[in-house]
């Protein structure tokens, strides 16, 4: 996920310093029987605030294996990690965003974790990492797309406000976008986010697409995108997505950042547990209503998974590393990290001890709703090369191609890649 999704409580953070950007822990001097760390969190203050807190501790407890934390802009991280594979050079531990995971596995960056078993059955799904039945991450924390709505503009147009148990259908969903499409105070009905880049597409449309009855791959095997990305359910879903445009109803060109829903230009937006304390800051907690994903038929979906933890292949201290993964997944820094970025812990135990989740708090409904729709990404080594793929394809979608010699190039594709690297099968 992009830097201004997860960083949406500290927004100074995006405007750190150079220096910053390759700060170290103040541990530099690690022993030879240290430990080094590589973080995308370069430009992130909170966030690295929270490892750089969590290093010093576990340093202080085990002098002889101190953690090096080295930081990187998110920009430039994954590059970082492939030319240090390629020179054998990869830290001892290192991020990686969830759905790249099963592909730097199966090239050979990733051992598989050794964490005790308690504390992997104790995190969320979305928040561990497996590919083959093996365990290679585990992140501290997730948060949920949802639709975030005006609640005086939903009494107007005489909307029924959903539940986890009852979601918008798609009839519903339809037909209320065309009364606030109609409202006099607003330009479109719904900014559907589609200035954002790259895996926001995915992560925010494809769980649409499998709503419909549709997907990006089989899942079974993961050996083909046929009849998935391009059966009559994915046609389908490319239509009504294009016609959100279209007929007017979503702007294809909409303000960056959400900010069409915070200037009164739109009254409902899709977007994430990222813009919910700021929609309550410009309008007021009772006007702002947050709402869960659309059930198009086949069930309502959001996109699952956030940044992780694993260990290098070539860590020459894996218990060391794994150690450190352990230590720094204790319920005081998932608060922590919670607390200063505003995502939710991925232990539950944890969930309590924040400020922002919990029965009554202002972004619990976030954390329901992640917990009962959300569904991860393909847990294959394609899935950059699908990314990138369906990325392409639904920004053709909505600029007008036709959906469903779009979607069968896009089949084409995402099989050929497969088949020249064998399937993906393990090394």
């Amino acid at each position: 996920m992009l830097i201004n999704r997860r960083s949406f409580i500290g927004a100074g953070a995006l405007a750190a310093s150079a220096t910053a950007l390759a700060a170290c822990s103040s541990q530099q001097g690690a022993s030879s029987g240290g430990i080094t760390l590589w973080t995308h969190n370069g430009g992130n203050t909170e966030e690295l605030a929270v490892v750089n807190k969590a290093v010093e501790a576990f340093n202080a407890a085990n002098p002889k294996t101190t953690v090096t934390v080295k930081s990187f802009p998110q920009a430039s991280y994954n590059d970082a990690i492939a030319s240090a594979a390629a020179a054998g050079d990869l830290p001892d531990i290192l991020d990686l965003d969830g759905p790249i995971m099963p592909n730097w596995a199966w090239a050979g960056y990733l051992a598989p974790l050794t964490i005790s078993k308690d504390l992997e059955g104790s995190i969320i799904d979305s928040a561990k990492g497996y590919w083959n039945d093996t365990l290679y991450s585990v992140g501290p924390y997730d948060t949920s797309l949802c639709f975030l709505g005006r609640k005086s503009a939903l009494d107007a147009a005489g909307a029924r406000i959903p539940t986890i148990d009852k979601p918008w259908t798609k009839d519903e969903f339809d037909a209320l976008l065309k009364k606030l499409a109609e409202l006099p105070d607003y330009s479109y009905a719904i900014d559907m986010g589609v200035w954002d880049t790259a895996e926001w597409w995915p992560y925010a449309y494809a769980p649409m697409l499998q709503s419909f009855g549709g997907d990006l791959i089989n899942r079974d095997d993961f050996s083909t995108a046929e009849g998935f990305l391009n059966s009559a359910e994915a046609v389908a879903w490319g239509t009504w997505f294009r016609s959100l445009f279209a007929d007017g109803l979503a702007s294809e060109t909409p303000a960056t950042d959400g900010q069409d829903f915070l200037q009164s230009k739109v009254p409902m937006v899709y977007t994430g547990g990222w813009k919910v304390l700021q929609a309550q800051e410009a309008f007021g907690a009772e006007e702002v209503v947050i709402l869960p994903p659309v059930d198009f038929g086949k069930g309502a979906h959001v996109g699952g998974g956030s940044w992780q933890w694993g260990v290098s292949a070539t860590s020459k201290n894996p218990e060391a590393a794994n150690k450190f993964i352990e230590f720094l997944m204790q319920d005081d820094y998932l608060v922590e990290y919670s607390n200063a970025i505003g995502t939710y812990p991925s232990v539950d135990s944890a969930i309590s001890g924040t400020k922002n989740y919990g029965e009554g708090k202002p972004l619990e409904p976030v954390h329901q709703i992640g917990k009962a729709f959300a569904l991860l990404r393909p847990a294959t080594p394609g899935y950059k090369v699908i990314s990138s793929i369906f990325d392409k394809a639904a920004h053709d979608i909505v600029s007008g191609a036709d959906v469903k010699k779009t979607l069968d190039q896009a089949v084409k594709d995402i099989d050929a890649d497969i088949a020249s690297n064998n399937g993906y099968k393990a090394k």
